[in-house]
């Protein structure tokens, strides 16, 4: 786990001919987004190119802006900074930037042209001096590094640009190849130790716009790269190749799903984005895939084809002055006019007072007869952690629903064939694993566990990828296997489906272990257990945990187990 008590610092590195990172860190989670919740930090990471002209890239957020500028001024004039270049454009950089343009008015920025809109609202300017680039334009700084800009938009950031140097070979990639981790490696030495870290970024950010991710992967795809810069996470070297491959094979997996959902929405102040993001990753984590679409940029034909050809759809929007936004409205338009009254519908949407545009969207909804694949999903202001588990399970629930109801996931009633029935065979402890991290708690019913080490004491469980608490299991995350004794009273508690957000463990007795998970007194035994690994395996991950204590609750019980007929289902 990252040392949290650390305090915030910038490290500096040279990483190419006149190119130096400046690595902002923080050891502890920035913020509430999906994609941090691994906890493991963050780095922030700016570029400086030093030639005849200087260029900054993606300089970092507010978080950041004090140590970052106090660590740039240590370094170099301010005053001599040509040009800014911003692979996107948030609110959060406003801060940095405004001190950045206070201390060098002469700076001229390099972004897309959707970022060029976002920029000047965000810096509440519009007479910024801004050299927007279509994916033509070039920038020579001179001795060599003359800069290619390459657009790579997704619904999620449909202002994404990334940068090339020809002269160090360095892709500056914004979001692309990004891990939120914080540590002191620059480069990625052991990269195979990141790639668990790059994929939950990946299934966070980049699954719902698979197609968009692929689009920009083929733009980038002849450029000689010896390197990749993301925005986020070591400089990516040694498992270029590697993660690259990995890219397109996680792409083709999104692709290659029968289920899809679209998932239209608009965002004011990107509150309703974040909770778009969660739902679409409890959607595609239960194998189902989301195809994004920003009603802001998308064209009208973009949301009649997704809408048709996707077997549910759901729909979010802000709320401003009382009402939805216009684009959502036309958004709204095309799917009443375009989707089949069968497919799941699912409306979800961010307010800061009173969220009449949640209701109008589920109001019109429901007058025209759609079934929805869960209650609407209401947020005040910005999501919490809590908040986001929830719409992450809402949206699994939806996939869920959805794939019951096209029959992708019914069990066979055809007899177990003899090597089902032996597999089925198989014996394990009945129990119950549960896990908290800070406000989000979960648990499941489990029985695939096994003694996989005696030094140190360990063992693995398969946690199948739709579970709720599969968000808690990650490598390095503390969990509870309480081992259940005979009889149905705990077992009947967890064998029920739980809506999202609803407490798992009401009328149980329990108690805090060390490591924070909950301990079901009714249990016969439990262990305290600490994520060291896992690896995927079919519909399922493997997880590997070491015990760090435990204790048996019941001496005189009777371990519970669980017999099947058939090894192809629970």
């Amino acid at each position: 786990m990252v040392n949290t008590n650390k305090p915030r610092d910038v490290q500096v590195y040279p990483i190419g001919t006149q190119t130096r990172v400046f690595r902002s860190r923080s050891w502890s989670r920035l913020r509430f987004e999906v994609e941090y919740a691994l906890a493991k930090g963050t780095t922030a990471n700016c570029y400086l190119i030093e030639a005849d002209k200087i260029a900054l890239i993606d300089p970092p957020g507010e978080t950041f802006t004090e140590i970052f500028l106090k660590a740039l001024q240590e370094r170099i004039d301010i005053h001599k900074i040509d040009y800014v270049i911003l692979g996107h454009v948030n609110p959060n950089r406003a801060a940095t930037l405004k001190a950045l343009l206070e201390i060098a008015p002469q700076i001229t920025f390099v972004c897309s042209n959707p970022g060029a809109i976002n920029l000047r609202g965000a810096l509440e300017n519009p007479d910024l001096p801004i050299l927007v680039t279509r994916g033509e334009e070039t920038l020579d700084l001179g001795q060599g590094h003359y800069l290619q800009f390459i657009p790579t938009p997704n619904p999620r950031y449909p202002d994404l640009l990334c940068t090339y140097d020809p002269q160090t070979e360095i892709l500056y990639t914004d979001k692309l190849f990004a891990a939120h981790i914080c540590g002191d490696q620059v480069f990625d030495e052991g990269w195979q130790a990141f790639l668990e870290d790059r994929r939950y970024y990946f299934e966070c950010v980049m699954a719902p716009h698979a197609r968009q991710i692929e689009t920009a992967m083929d733009k980038l795809a002849d450029l000689q790269v010896r390197m990749y810069a993301p925005n986020h996470g070591p400089m990516v070297r040694y498992g270029l190749i590697e993660l690259t491959k990995a890219y397109r094979d996680w792409i083709q997996q999104q692709s290659s799903r029968e289920n899809t959902v679209a998932l239209i929405y608009a965002s004011a102040y990107g509150n309703t984005a974040t909770v778009a993001q969660a739902i679409a990753h409890g959607i595609t984590k239960a194998g189902v895939r989301v195809e994004s679409i920003n009603c802001e940029v998308a064209k009208p034909e973009e949301i009649q084809a997704a809408v048709e050809n996707a077997a549910g759809f759901i729909i979010g929007s802000p709320t401003l002055g009382g009402h939805a936004p216009t684009p959502v409205q036309t958004a709204l338009g095309i799917v009443l006019a375009n989707a089949a009254k069968t497919k799941l519908a699912g409306v979800f949407g961010s307010y800061g007072w009173s969220g009449e545009a949640i209701d109008l969207l589920e109001g019109k909804l429901k007058d025209a007869g759609y079934r929805f694949g869960f209650e609407p999903i209401r947020v005040k202001f910005k999501p919490d952690d809590k908040v986001l588990q929830e719409c992450e399970e809402a949206g699994t629930d939806f996939a869920q629903t959805l794939k019951r109801i096209n029959k992708v996931r019914v069990v066979s009633q055809q007899p177990a064939t003899n090597i089902e029935q032996a597999v089925g065979r198989i014996l394990g402890s009945l129990t119950v694993v549960t896990a908290k991290q800070g406000d989000i708690s979960s648990a499941m019913l489990a029985s695939w566990i096994s003694q996989a080490s005696f030094n140190p004491p360990g063992l693995t469980i398969a946690v199948a990828k739709d579970r709720a608490l599969e968000a808690l299991m990650h490598s390095g995350s503390s969990f509870v296997v309480n081992i259940l004794a005979e009889g149905k009273q705990i077992r009947k508690q967890f064998m029920k489906n739980f809506a999202p957000g609803e407490d798992r463990f009401a009328g149980l007795e329990v108690q805090e272990a060390a490591n924070g998970s909950p301990i079901l007194m009714g249990a016969l035994a439990y262990l305290e257990c600490t994520v060291k690994d896992r690896m995927e395996v079919g519909d399922h991950w493997l997880v590997y945990a070491t015990v760090d204590d435990g204790k048996v609750l019941n001496p005189d019980g009777v371990t519970a187990v669980h017999y099947r007929k058939s090894g192809n289902h629970y």
